[in-house]
């Protein structure tokens, strides 16, 4: 692999760096702006999925903008509404506000997750395409890890700390806008608009090896299947199995918990009895938790198999969620079992569904319906995930006790549990088959 195509990943990888940094860094500022707009559960919970709704806008709306303007044009627009989000968060005045540029946030995330892995596929040589495509992913990782870390570092600045970590987020996002300057537009967008020979340059630029022209027939080739895929319908019977699977995976991944504790963490860790100081510094040991197996997941996937690491991560998920739940409610327990706790959770989910169902999705669908077969999975996730992040808080209000957060991670152990069975069930194995086979095998 040659430079150009190392800067263009890592350029576009950008996305899902921000991606990652803007949904987890409002963990961190949860404490100290719920006590400034003096927020009840609700109003919480609503603060944090107001980003989720925005993603669903922005990854359902950002296709058609992706295919008129191009990727490049679009991902500089998406930078511009992460830098928007930082600012108008940071210097909220009150809750209206607050959410109105949450959202603006969440539609550069949305946008951003579906065009960066675009770009990232559309510009690498076939050889490289899948790992430098997980590169996105992360990314993500990364985001989360510089989030957690970076509310860590401006703890102790006053007052407006809160603000600081939302401000922050102007430094990747001014980094990603002007980076953006130095690639080039996708060949595949090129060609589609009859730019043949900027497409010839680029691909020149990103895989001096190829053969050009070929590459040139093969994407001018995949865009006419494309407009003939459009008049194939996903909701048929012989559809219906894998869209189920689709849904499912979204909903099995959100009820583990995963993104309660990217943006709960901090005042989960409070409640269970840590300083407010020791609790955001757990957040960076969960983040770096995430970022190690994540590598070593890459690692392995091919290897393993997808099927068998959901299920392991499965059970293992399983364990450590039931064990927090029982040190939660018990009461009494070292501090430390609880942190041991998220960070086994963490490790098995990175190491599993953190790493296998974006793969998944984007492998078990036939060609004719892959990108509204992904499409609905995304969805799924998405969907879930707002859902997830509204009710915690108004959920664990609900309990007198103060066990609120030990039952709701009893209900994720339970899910999770649960996820076992029916993956084991109906989840087929795609590890070494190519889509042609796998198309084969799904579709009777």
């Amino acid at each position: 692999m040659n430079r150009k195509l190392y800067l263009y990943t890592f350029v576009a990888a950008l996305g899902g760096l921000l991606f990652g940094f803007d949904t987890a860094v409002i963990n961190g500022a949860m404490p100290f702006f719920t006590q400034y707009f003096d927020l009840t559960g609700a109003m919480q919970g609503w603060a944090v999925s107001s980003a989720l709704v925005g993603c669903i806008v922005g990854a359902i709306a950002i296709g058609r903008p992706g295919d008129v303007f191009g990727r490049r044009l679009m991902l500089k627009l998406m930078a511009l509404f992460f830098l928007i989000s930082a600012i108008g968060t940071g210097l909220s005045i009150d809750l209206t506000m607050f959410v109105i540029f949450r959202f603006i946030g969440g539609l550069a995330i949305g946008g951003a997750s579906v065009l960066s892995p675009a770009y990232i596929s559309e510009i690498s040589p076939p050889a490289y395409r899948g790992r430098l495509t997980l590169t996105f992913q992360l990314a993500i990782v990364i985001g989360i890890l510089v989030a957690f870390f970076s509310d860590y570092l401006l703890l102790n600045t006053g007052e407006n700390n809160w603000r600081w970590m939302f401000l922050s987020e102007c430094i990747p996002a001014v980094t990603y806008f002007s980076m953006l300057f130095l690639v080039g537009k996708s060949p595949r967008w090129l060609v589609k608009n009859g730019e043949l020979e900027a497409a010839r340059e680029v691909i020149r630029e990103v895989n001096p090896d190829a053969d050009i022209d070929k590459l040139l027939e093969e994407i001018k080739l995949s865009l006419e299947q494309e407009v003939t895929a459009k008049k194939v319908g996903i909701i048929q019977k012989k559809y219906m199995p894998l869209v189920l699977i689709a849904l499912a995976i979204g909903f099995f991944n959100q009820f583990t918990g995963i993104n309660v504790i990217m943006y709960y963490a901090t005042d989960i860790f409070r409640s269970a009895g840590f300083s407010t100081d020791s609790a955001i510094g757990q957040t960076v040991i969960i983040g770096l938790t995430n970022l190690v197996f994540t590598l070593i997941a890459m690692q392995v996937i091919d290897r393993l198999g997808r099927k068998f690491m959901l299920l392991v991560g499965s059970l293992g998920m399983t364990v450590f969620l039931g064990l927090f739940s029982w040190a939660y409610i018990s009461g009494g327990v070292q501090n430390y079992i609880m942190l041991i706790s998220l960070i086994g959770f963490i490790a098995f989910f990175a190491s599993s569904q953190g790493a296998v169902i974006w793969v998944l999705l984007a492998e078990m669908f036939p060609n004719k319906v892959r990108a509204r077969g992904t499409a609905i999975g995304s969805f799924s996730h998405w969907f879930f995930n707002g859902v997830t992040s509204f009710l915690f808080p108004v959920v664990v209000a609900w309990f007198s006790s103060g066990n609120g957060i030990g039952y709701i991670f009893g209900f994720y152990a339970l899910v999770t549990f649960l996820s076992f069975f029916y993956f084991k069930k109906f989840l087929f194995e795609t590890k070494g088959k190519s889509l042609e086979e796998l198309e084969k095998m799904v579709i009777k």
